[in-house]
């Protein structure tokens, strides 16, 4: 089923063929979108995405692992080019007043996409192998749509006549050096990559809370991605509400509170429900967990917390998108996937870590909180914009 591999290697190494390449490419990504019209380029990238999936639809009928293994690298791919040119076009479509809410829409449709996403192929692999080939044919069919929308995105031509540098080591070094050359971009920056260091903590521990802590099956481990994905949503659509159509900074410090109070309270909630217990000796469903008396608590913690990383992310990515020099933008949106990955990497280093040391799932969460908290304060004292 998974090539020969137990499910837990294969999640890892899935995780690592999917990152790796913003590691490796996102320099290389930056350049591509500063140097040619992005709306063009983007077009490209939604048609090697077709092609990606076709071959992935292929593997999912065919059962064939290794095929779908090369298949999530070059989504990766995919993911690393588009990302420089999907930032970097925003400014120059929308006005200062728009640009906080244009990334909180970009926000609150990616994690959206990924709840139905999630949501659609978990219930639908559940129907055997016809429910397979549905998901194969899905996610063409998605891709197809992605690419006729491009067909409407307006020219983007690029700013400058960039000379290409291949290197993508090189070039790495001197996006990043590129990225430091404004301190307040580049802790921007670093703010940005600590939420996905924290963001990928908790979404890569949803299952095992869910069977070992919360003793609740797979349909739990949704309703919490669920929960999730709608809290990041709506703190992304509020950032505009809140900040007035134009970029309030004093969203960020206010966002790494509510993230860190609500991360805290979420650590005793979970302890509360597991010192009261669960009467089923088997895994419980979704009517019984909302049945128990300390559901709500760990759902509502669980809503406000990413509610308040919506609020905490996107005066951030609006922030590089205004202050970055507007011909070098996009490779300041590389640097920043690189920084990203880098941090993801070292998240799933550390609860590996803690793992083998006998942490349990609510005590992982709980560190990852309090870091949370020094990460936040380090942050705000270094920039005095905050």
């Amino acid at each position: 089923q998974y090539g020969g591999l137990s499910s837990a290697m294969a999640s890892n190494l899935i995780a690592g063929m999917f990152i790796l390449p913003f590691v490796l490419l996102s320099a290389t990504a930056g350049q591509l979108a500063d140097k040619f019209d992005k709306a063009l380029l983007m077009r490209y990238i939604k048609i090697f995405e077709i092609i990606i999936l076709s071959f992935a639809a292929f593997g999912l009928i065919q059962k064939t692992a290794w095929l779908l293994y090369v298949c999530v690298f070059l989504l990766g791919v995919h993911s690393a080019v588009f990302g420089p040119a999907k930032y970097a076009y925003l400014p120059q479509h929308l006005s200062s007043k728009e640009v906080v809410g244009g990334n909180g829409l970009v926000e609150m449709a990616t994690f959206i996409s990924i709840l139905l996403g999630s949501l659609v192929a978990g219930e639908l692999v559940h129907h055997g192998e016809q429910g397979v080939i549905v998901v194969a044919l899905l996610c063409l069919l998605v891709a197809i749509v992605g690419y006729a929308s491009s067909r409407f995105i307006p020219k983007t031509p690029a700013l400058q006549n960039l000379k290409m540098n291949w290197n993508p080591l090189s070039e790495t070094v001197r996006n990043l050096k590129l990225a430091r050359e404004d301190l307040t971009v580049f802790y921007a920056m670093i703010g940005i990559s600590w939420l996905w260091f924290f963001g990928a903590i908790f979404l890569t521990h949803f299952a095992p809370l869910a069977k070992e802590m919360l003793h609740a099956d797979e349909r739990v481990v949704t309703l919490m991605l669920a929960t999730f994905s709608i809290g990041i949503g709506v703190g992304s659509v509020l950032c505009e509400k809140l900040s007035r159509q134009q970029l309030e900074i004093g969203l960020v410090p206010f966002g790494a509170m509510g993230m860190s109070v609500f991360g805290i309270d979420l650590y005793f909630a979970i302890e509360d429900f597991v010192r009261s217990g669960v009467s089923s000796s088997a895994l419980i469903g979704v009517g019984e967990f909302i049945g128990h008396d300390g559901s709500v608590r760990v759902l509502l913690d669980l809503f406000l917390l990413s509610l308040f990383s919506g609020l905490y992310s996107v005066p951030l990515y609006a922030m590089i998108q205004t202050f970055a020099q507007p011909t070098h933008r996009a490779r300041i949106v590389a640097a920043n996937n690189i920084i990203n990955a880098l941090f993801m990497i070292v998240a799933s280093l550390m609860a590996l870590v803690l793992t083998q040391l006998g942490w349990n799932v609510a005590e992982i969460i709980g560190i990852t909180v309090l870091l949370n908290v020094l990460v936040a304060v380090y942050i705000f004292r270094l920039v005095a914009t905050f």
